[in-house]
């Protein structure tokens, strides 16, 4: 059980020491209902581009799904003729000011989410903890891009938004307490806020608000050094480990879920939980180990000349939403006007 799920385990208890927490609950609470009314009331200042601007983002820590369903906003967006780009926070690179993220360069200096998207939409992707300036240097360096998804851009108000897509799993709101006493980052909202759109990253949703249910699959394993040279996950390769040993690792906030999708497939795994963004300076398998299998996001750190003679196994995720969020998007977006490049399809 990874660390989020114990929090979340204590959280739902709304136990003695969790109710201790509320009076800092209630400080988070206003010093965040300062905030966004400094930039509501113009004290501080919204950056407007020249671009539309798709921010996506939980209400909720811990990992939700924003990963996929930014990858999904890119792919839709280019289905409609956009040519989008990407910013993101790049949580757990070494970079200090806006880095262009690029095929060869490390997961330690980027970040592994935002390596990981960038290999698998090809979009151009800025890391850089200041959303205005990443979004800005992007633009000027990809002068084609005419659309930008922030990822994990919700509680970052200085960059206008015309769509923001709120993100939840199964845990909803959990206990429905403000950070530390609860998960919350913000109050979930009476009614689904204006230009927002709803995906539920879950069999059903979480949530009273009206949403779109994200459609999750495994669609097979590769090896590490095909993973590498871009080659497709295969589901004969994934049906011909289920009579095999194999140790399941992942580096992930809520690593059960994915342990539960490989069962789901037949697969005989020891689950080897590791912390989120877990580096891989060493390998947390013992050198013996015949078969591994493991997340995108665990494989963006590991080079297939590490394994030795354990077979590595890159789990590959499908995910997709429907044909309404797709029309809502764009319905969304179009009005803004700021649209520059090609008219969509």
């Amino acid at each position: 059980m990874g660390l989020v799920d114990h929090m979340l385990q204590a959280w739902l208890s709304r136990g003695f020491a969790v109710r201790t927490l509320l009076p800092l609950a209630w400080l988070f609470d206003a010093v965040s209902a300062l905030e966004r009314a400094s930039y509501r009331l113009g004290i501080r200042r919204v950056a407007q581009l020249p671009v539309p601007v798709v921010v996506v983002g939980n209400l909720i820590v811990g990992g939700a799904g924003k990963t996929p369903t930014v990858m999904y906003v890119v792919d839709a967006l280019r289905r409609h003729g956009f040519v989008p780009g990407i910013v993101s926070r790049g949580y757990g690179g070494s970079h200090d000011d806006v880095l262009r993220v690029a095929r060869d360069m490390p997961a330690r200096r980027c970040g592994d989410e935002p390596l990981l998207m960038h290999l698998r939409t090809g979009a151009p992707l800025m890391v850089g903890r200041d959303r205005v300036a990443a979004a800005r240097q992007l633009l000027q360096a990809c002068p084609e891009v005419d659309a930008i998804v922030s990822d994990d851009g919700l509680q970052h108000r200085a960059l206008a938004r015309d769509v923001q897509v709120l993100v939840f799993d199964e845990r909803g709101v959990g206990n429905g307490w403000l950070l530390p006493a609860g998960p919350l980052r913000e109050k979930l909202p009476d009614a689904v806020p204006a230009c927002s759109l709803i995906v539920y990253n879950a069999p059903a949703p979480s949530t009273p608000l009206p949403g779109t249910l994200a459609q999750r699959s495994l669609a097979g394993v590769v090896s590490l050094s095909d993973w590498w040279r871009g080659e497709p996950a295969s589901r004969t390769a994934l049906e011909a480990l289920r009579a095999k040993p194999l140790i399941a690792a992942a580096g992930l906030a809520r690593p059960a879920r994915f342990f539960e999708m490989l069962r789901a497939c037949g697969l005989t795994i020891t689950p080897l939980p590791l912390p989120d963004h877990y580096a891989f300076t060493t390998l947390p398998w013992p050198a013996d180990t015949a078969d591994v299998v493991l997340t995108e996001k665990d494989a963006i750190k590991l080079n297939a000349a590490r394994s030795g003679t354990t077979r590595i196994w890159v789990a590959r995720l499908d995910f997709w939403l429907d044909r309404a969020f797709d029309d809502a998007l764009i319905a969304l977006i179009a009005p803004s006007g700021r649209r520059h490049g090609n008219s969509p399809a």
